[in-house]
């Protein structure tokens, strides 16, 4: 084939979007698990073939979701072996399911690819960035391992691995890096599949499937064997793997030809005469080749060694990529492996060179786990050590060692970033579209011009409201630039509380661009922006501006979505494209994106863009601002975590923190209570109390997600020490009349989802959403105060509504949506248990929102007592749970015993009466707290250092109360990954309780579908709507007869979810509660501020059913299945249509919508009749 430079078309994507674009060309069956980062690529291709895009083959790709990574693992071979070429996307703990399933691949010969979004493992916490840990822990399987470097190769490699498995017979992971990789915008020259369908190895493919297990020709594989035959047949498949690096190679070849970029195993960049060198794979490769660039235009001889093909690792082709004139080498590993005499890559690169001549003096390093950052001021710390007469080995970059000093010191700051890049920053607050707005700026500028275009965004893990950072680069020259920005020309803050938390604008360089998104005016700005930011504009002659995105974004119709807004205010001002150009190309696209929802949607947006311009303000900088001096602020006393750990990392500082910080911390320990010292203030409107107007039902706390809305009771001292504006009323309520009543809310981290206005049932509304800005002045010390408040728990009944919201919750300032579905159920849990509860949180929403480092969510009471919490693994919590219930019962069966002793000993009369009483009550939570009590109050004082039983119960005294034993998390956990170990749990009939908190979608990795997805909902790997009915989780734990089961939905009756939920925790057995929980991506269209209301909606439309089925009332000879739902009152398709996870079908896909609606309102029938049929009936 003659060699020509591409002419292909060029498109901006990510290299996910890359890697599946090359995938789907040459599958026919994608068996796949969501799992961040990589689900996106299986939602492409499910997306794809739902719109009847064609592979290779001529057909649209099966695309098939399975219950956990091993079965997409298990599915994917069993189509292998069948005969069709199959295909999975995957990362971290997902591959780690897969490996039994890769070693029988590999054994089996099977020309299967997995995509691999590379990610960090759980190992002391979870963390979805990016490393090599989980494709290292693959190494061994007998897969071969192509890595990707950035998302053009991710397209060119993704096809070389599947040509090379076909070719092979060896089974592939294709991976690059999460994140950097997966996730960041390039420009990419797409490879038309007509040109790589000439390089199909057609002949191989025909074997294949003439090899596939047929009935016509049947063969058996996967036999037993014994020693004799095992070990010979194993080594038989050698010349296999002997024969694929030249096939890799020769494809690689082909590919160059293609496309006329130039592809080897292992690929050298830098001077042929290099002294340094560094071995690496993957993004930082990016990295290195400009601090390569940047050295040898100084006159030094290093280079970079690009590891393409990790596995089989070729030395034959890697030594031919050494220039004879190294002297030394270091090799970067993106991995960890303690207790290795190194890691993975670098003993590879060791055993290449042995018994060679002339061998260089090879070191190894560590460097990027968890997305760690890698700047070229470390790659050049690399080089720097290669220098020294003897360079550190087993070294690390990007952090600071002072524990085993494996450390780098980071040399100077240096620029490599190609002449003539334009650098952005743009900071915005989660669900705000600053993300969307960006990628769209990056697809304009990369689709419609000759510049290259960057864009890689940061999160931090809380949900929408959380922080997002986009980095942003546009320039004439291919950008390979794979760290954060850190000198920008344009820096824009979408959120205004930022300028008190961030340090927005450091590294904007000088006669840069700043822009505030604020509702502060121009001549009062002074007032508001921190000195150290007014300074730096002033002496950096930065040009300032200032746009109300909030104020328009409301006049025209577009809610809090700010995107266009600030998306106009970008093209103006950064200076990437002349603006009527750029503002062309904005409207353009607004009519793509927006077109299909109405020409109303399309005009809203773009009066959006046309205001922006409009209301554009510069700033006159005075010149005194650069002077200006800090004032003095006022410290407040914070525990030394909060100082040390939690501040920084507040500030985006976390990176600086040295490793002896987290001396004592080894094992993953956090401490509780951390959230309570953030005050984020990030809603732009927040309830204000109407006191005369309050009815103290106590709803607007029983529902608030994020528990900053509390009831207060206050004696007559207590009112005598309010502020002023602490305003009360007399309590209403048998036993409390004699108080005073207050309802507050904590303006600094409300986040103003508005559910308590909108479910407070008082004429006239005792809540009213009022602008923040207002009420954190009147309420910040107010809330300060009630702070201080005692607790009246006794005087209240905490097992009713009312009742249990003058208890304090021990969740609270949780990372989740404003308005989330979720938080209110478990901050419920926390007020009646928390004091005794243990929780067991599958990785999910649940677990992001509850402990994501340093936000602690989970809080203690005055005494100190919490939940104690522990992510366990998303396929296993409730296993995981139930083994800490064993673990905590055979530790109370022992003092029990020891009692028993003790009993029969020579102690006074009432110890004996506190031990019996404790063992007649144990296995009562509330009844073995009061015998606890009394157990600890005649032992003080007592002398029991001779008694050997008392010592010992007095040492395992943390266990005399019960502890009330919680796995919890969301649907795909219960229903999917983990439902063999949810069911085998609850047959076990031990007294643990499962909460699942049903959103019907993966809500964690962005609205897939589940098996509790209902007909018709369009999600994620659903994409034409789901064609299955909903799972009937509640109904299969009924059949075992012994469990207690719930189905509740707070909204739609917040009496029968706290009954539900007191009554399976009292029952002497499993229990299951499943709660309806709407969800920010079930796109309610009235907003998730009405998410409460909207669960009401469900059961009223019959879409939700409320249950209860209760083991002890039949032993009582009563019926125990109880049908708390009435007759549906409202139309079900008018309910489903009020969401956009539904209503979306009927645009997307209208030939199918009626009848697919008619089905799901069917199934929801059909349930309703079988739950009546129960409780009229009773057939259990």
């Amino acid at each position: 084939m003659q060699r020509r430079t591409s002419m292909y078309r060029k498109e901006t994507m990510d290299g996910n979007e890359a890697a599946a674009y090359a995938s789907y060309a040459f599958t026919e069956v994608a068996a796949i698990f969501p799992i961040t980062p990589s689900t996106p690529m299986a939602e492409g291709v499910d997306e794809w073939s739902a719109h009847g895009k064609k592979n290779i083959f001529g057909q649209e790709v099966r695309v098939i979701e399975m219950q956990s990574e091993a079965g997409a693992a298990g599915a994917m071979r069993g189509a292998l072996q069948a005969g069709a070429l199959a295909s999975t996307y995957t990362a971290s703990q997902g591959l780690l399911l897969m490996i039994p399933n890769l070693y029988k691949m590999a054994g089996e010969l099977l020309p299967g690819v997995l995509h691999v979004s590379a990610r960090s493992i759980a190992t002391h916490a979870l963390s979805i960035y990016g490393d090599h840990q989980d494709v290292m822990a693959c190494r061994q399987t007998g897969v071969a391992m192509l890595a990707s470097s950035n998302a053009q190769e991710a397209m060119d490699f993704g096809f070389v691995s599947h040509l090379a498995a076909i070719k092979s017979r060896v089974p592939f992971i294709h991976f690059f890096d999460g994140f950097r990789t997966s996730h960041e915008y390039q420009k990419v020259s797409i490879v038309d599949y007509k040109e790589v369908e000439k390089l199909v190895d057609y002949r191989a493919i025909e074997d294949f499937r003439n090899r596939a297990l047929n009935s016509e020709h049947p063969v058996v594989r996967g036999t037993t064997q014994n020693p004799d035959i095992y070990f010979q047949q194993r080594e038989s498949a050698n010349p296999f793997y002997i024969a694929v690096p030249d096939i890799v190679q020769s494809y690689m070849t082909s590919m160059s030809e293609i496309t006329g970029r130039k592809y080897n195993l292992y690929d050298y960049y830098g001077a042929q005469d290099a002294e340094y060198i560094i071995v690496a794979m993957a993004s930082v490769t990016g990295t290195i080749s400009e601090v390569v660039d940047y050295l040898n235009a100084r006159g030094e001889k290093v280079g970079m060694v690009k590891v393409n093909l990790y596995r089989p690792f070729s030395e034959e082709y890697f030594l031919q990529a050494i220039p004879q004139t190294v002297k030394k080498m270091a090799v970067l590993d993106r991995t960890k492996e303690p207790g290795s005499a190194g890691e993975p890559l670098y003993l590879d690169v060791v055993k290449a060179f042995k018994n060679k001549e002339n061998i260089p003096f090879i070191v190894g390093g560590r460097y990027g786990l968890s997305s760690k950052d890698t700047r070229p001021s470390q790659i050049l710390a690399v080089f720097n050590n290669l220098k020294q007469t003897t360079p550190k080995d087993g070294f690390t970059i990007g952090i600071v060692d002072d524990v085993t000093h494996t450390s780098l010191p980071e040399e100077k700051i240096i620029d490599t970033v190609p002449e003539g890049t334009i650098s952005c920053k743009i900071w915005g607050l989660g669900s705000d579209g600053t993300v969307g707005a960006n990628k769209t700026a990056i697809k304009i500028i990369g689709d419609n011009t000759d510049l290259y275009a960057q864009g890689y965004f940061s999160y931090d893990s809380k949900k929408s409201g959380g922080t997002t950072v986009s980095h942003l680069r546009f320039g004439p020259k291919p950008i390979s630039s794979t760290y954060l920005v850190y000198d920008a020309d344009y820096i824009a803050c979408h959120n205004q509380a930022y300028v008190y938390q961030f340090d927005l604008i450091k590294g904007l360089k000088r006669e840069g661009t700043f822009v505030l998104n604020c509702s502060w005016p121009a001549e009062e700005i002074e007032d508001y922006v921190p000195v150290h930011i007014r300074r730096y504009i002033a002496q950096n002659a930065i040009d300032f501006y200032i746009i109300d995105a909030m104020k328009i974004a409301a006049e025209v119709g577009l809610g809090n979505r700010i995107n266009m807004v600030m998306q106009a205010v970008f093209f103006k001002l950064a200076n990437v494209l002349p603006v009527d150009e750029a503002l062309a190309y904005l409207k353009s696209s607004i009519e793509d994106m927006y077109g299909r929802k109405g020409q109303n949607i399309v005009d809203m947006n773009k009066r959006a863009v046309d205001r922006a311009i409009e209301a554009l303000i510069k700033v006159e900088v005075p010149e005194t601002w650069g002077t200006d001096e800090e004032e003095n602020t006022h410290e407040f006393d914070a525990p030394d975590f909060v100082e040390n750990i939690q501040e920084p990392m507040a500030r985006h500082e976390g990176d600086e923190l040295p490793v002896s910080t987290f001396v004592g911390m080894e094992d993953g320990t956090f401490p509780l209570g951390t959230t309570a010292y953030e005050k984020r203030g990030i809603a732009p409107m927040i309830p204000q109390w109407q006191i005369e107007k309050c009815i103290q039902c106590g709803r607007c706390s029983y529902v608030c997600p994020h528990a900053t809305i509390r009831l207060f009771l206050l004696d007559e001292e207590e009112k005598e020490k309010a502020p002023e504006t602490f305003e009360t009323k007399k309590a209403m309520g048998r036993g409390i009349d004699h108080l005073q009543f207050r309802v507050q809310v904590d303006p600094l981290d409300c986040t103003g989802c508005a559910n308590c206005a909108d479910v407070c049932p008082a004429k006239g509304k005792a809540l009213v959403m009022q602008p923040a800005e207002q009420e954190i002045k009147m309420q910040e010390d107010n809330w300060e105060f009630a702070m201080t408040i005692s607790m009246k728990d006794e005087l209240t009944d905490a097992k009713t509504l009312k009742g249990s919201q003058f208890r304090r919750p021990l969740l609270e300032f949780n990372g989740a949506c404003p308005g989330c579905g979720e938080t209110p159920y478990i901050k419920l849990l926390t007020q009646l248990f928390g004091e005794r509860m243990m929780i067991s949180n599958a990785t999910g929403c649940s677990s992001i929102w509850g402990a994501s480092a340093p936000s602690i969510a989970y809080t203690t009471n005055w005494n100190g007592k919490g939940p104690a919490w522990i992510n366990p693994l998303f396929e296993d919590a409730a296993e995981f749970g139930y083994g800490m219930l064993l673990g905590a019962n055979q530790i109370r069966s022992r003092i029990a015993q020891l009692m028993d002793q003790a009993i029969n000993s020579s102690i006074p009369e009432k110890i004996k009466e506190a031990f019996k009483s404790w063992l007649n009550n144990m296995d009562d939570g509330e009844e073995s707290e009061r015998a606890t009590e009394k157990i600890l109050k005649v032992l003080d004082g007592y002398d029991y250092k001779d008694n050997i039983a008392i010592e010992e119960i007095m040492k395992r005294k943390d266990h005399l109360i019960k502890k009330s034993f919680w796995a919890i998390g969301g649907d795909g956990w219960a229903y999917d990954i983990d439902y063999g170990g949810l069911d085998h749990v609850l047959a076990m009939g031990d007294d643990i309780n499962l909460f699942v908190m049903d959103t019907e979608l993966y809500s964690n990795t962005g609205g897939q579908s589940s098996k509790s997805t209902p007909t018709a909902c369009v999600a994620k790997l659903a994409a034409s709507g789901k064609k299955s009915k909903k799972k009937d989780l509640g109904l299969m734990a009924m059949t075992y007869g012994n469990v207690y089961v719930a189905q509740i939905a707070m909204g739609a009756n917040m009496n029968q979810t706290i009954r539900a939920i007191n009554e399976a925790e009292k029952y002497k057995g499993p229990s299951l509660i499943i709660a309806y929980s709407p969800c920010i991506s079930h796109g309610i269209k009235s907003g998730m501020g009405t998410s409460i209301l909207q669960e009401k909606r469900a059961v009223e439309a019959g879409y939700w059913h409320l249950y209860r089925y209760n083991p002890d009332l039949k032993r009582e000879g009563k019926n125990p299945f109880i049908l708390d739902s009435k007759e549906p009152t409202k139309g079900y398709k008018e309910h489903i249509q009020s969401e956009v996870r539904y209503s979306q079908l009927m645009n997307i896909f209208p030939d199918i919508a009626d009848e697919m609606f008619e089905l799901s309102s069917k199934h929801a029938e059909e349930r309703y009749s079988r739950y009546k049929g129960l409780a009229e009936h009773g057939f259990f």
